[in-house]
């Protein structure tokens, strides 16, 4: 018979759906399933318990069920790139007490496309000009203390501007010119810098200058949210993971409304700009929403108790090991929580620092500390810990000192 005639034949039989399925092999009708994969075993991953912090190069922090939820049931539907900023940001926007926001690639991509935008304004053809600023109608020079010039100022120059650092109020008066489209503070290194954010604020608005800050890993506290907006910075950026959770991939600038606009069209999905290939698809503007609002709603006071009581189960595990000492230290600016810095004499207890991260890298399970700052001694953080791995940490820790012990 012709495969129609079959299901012709089929549909004309008085047989409920169960009875007709009830024909069928078992073998074919109900396919066991397979074993679910595991992709870091397929490619030869090591993963670790993560006892440093929200490192980039340690893939930061890990997104909550209620974030990877979001961003799996939105990765089944289509919807407009465009809309899912509007709508997702109009809320992230009013959490921060900013006027308007976007979803960037990072808080790098955020910083790029913020001083794009004020370079441009909405014109079309200084959008297209950007990087090359020589000989255009656009200002060119940013204002930044040297204070705050650790690497992430780069960001800036992709739109090709110049910076002119300043220590002094007087030096930033001196900086500001006809040329001079913006002023930039890093808050991490606000204590390195001489002019504090009030002051700053001040000089720019005396010279109707915008100002951009960078505060990329500085919550907790979750007031930092809003705190800068508030102060009166027209641009704030953040990083999108890290104590906030959310995609590591992604980011956040929020400020006035023009000025997110025009950094909008610096960006995708529009083409013919320096932003196109920072891309944030709809999962990621969807997931950092979800893990915004998450963490705005969290019990804060309880997380940080929390802490301390994991900082307490490390601490007392090894700080009365004979040769070590211990220091609870909790970071002023970014990444505040608390963290432990556990110190050794070096003639009681042989090992290096270096050496002493690698055993804890290549034991069992695997753990990754600060081991970069200070000899003898490596540093660690318990806000990316999973619960009770603190107990594992504790127990790893005080096993290597005791080998090492003289």
């Amino acid at each position: 018979m012709k495969r129609r005639n079959v299901i012709k034949g089929l549909a004309l039989l008085p047989f409920a759906g169960g009875a007709l399925i009830s024909l069928i092999p078992s073998s074919v009708a109900v396919a066991a399933p397979g074993p679910k994969r595991d992709v870091f075993v397929e490619l030869g991953l090591r993963t670790f318990i993560n006892a440093a912090g929200t490192y980039t190069s340690m893939t930061a922090s890990l997104m909550p069920d209620e974030v990877m939820d979001a961003i799996n049931s939105s990765a089944k539907e289509f919807v407009m790139l465009d809309e899912v900023q509007d709508k997702a940001v109009a809320k992230i926007a009013e959490m921060c007490h900013a006027e308007a926001a976007m979803v960037t690639a990072g808080c790098w991509s955020a910083m790029v496309l913020g001083v794009a935008g004020v370079l441009t304004g909405a014109d079309p053809k200084k959008i297209a000009q950007l990087p090359f600023l020589q000989n255009t109608a656009m200002k060119s020079e940013v204002i930044i203390q040297k204070g705050h010039m650790n690497g992430y100022e780069h960001a800036l120059t992709n739109a090709g501007v110049k910076l002119i650092p300043v220590e002094s109020s007087q030096d930033a008066e001196n900086g500001i010119n006809e040329k001079t489209a913006m002023m930039w503070f890093l808050n991490r290194e606000a204590s390195m810098g001489k002019i504090q954010h009030e002051d700053w604020l001040a000089i720019a608005k005396k010279h109707s200058l915008t100002t951009m800050i960078d505060m990329a890993a500085d919550v907790p506290p979750v007031e930092n949210l809003w705190k800068y907006n508030d102060m009166g910075f027209d641009l704030v950026c953040i990083s999108g993971g890290k104590a906030i959770c959310g995609p590591q991939s992604a980011g956040i600038l929020m400020g006035k409304r023009g000025l997110i606009a025009a950094a909008r069209l610096n960006g995708p999905p529009n083409g013919g700009n320096i932003g196109r290939g920072m891309k944030v698809n709809k999962e990621e503007i969807i997931g950092m929403y979800v893990a915004l609002d998450s963490y705005v709603k969290r019990d804060h006071n309880k997380e940080w108790k929390m802490w301390e009581d994991r900082i307490a189960v490390i601490n007392n595990g090894v700080k009365n090991i004979n040769g070590v000492t211990t220091e609870i230290i909790i970071p002023p600016v970014a990444n505040h929580t608390p963290s432990l810095e556990i110190s050794w004499d070096n003639s009681k207890i042989k090992i290096t620092r270096d050496a002493f991260a690698e055993k804890l890298r290549k034991g069992s399970p695997s753990i990754e500390v600060v081991s970069w700052e200070k000899e003898n001694s490596i540093r660690l953080t318990v806000f990316m810990l999973k619960p009770r791995q603190e107990k594992i940490v504790a127990s790893r820790i005080k096993e290597e000192l005791l080998l090492a012990s003289a």
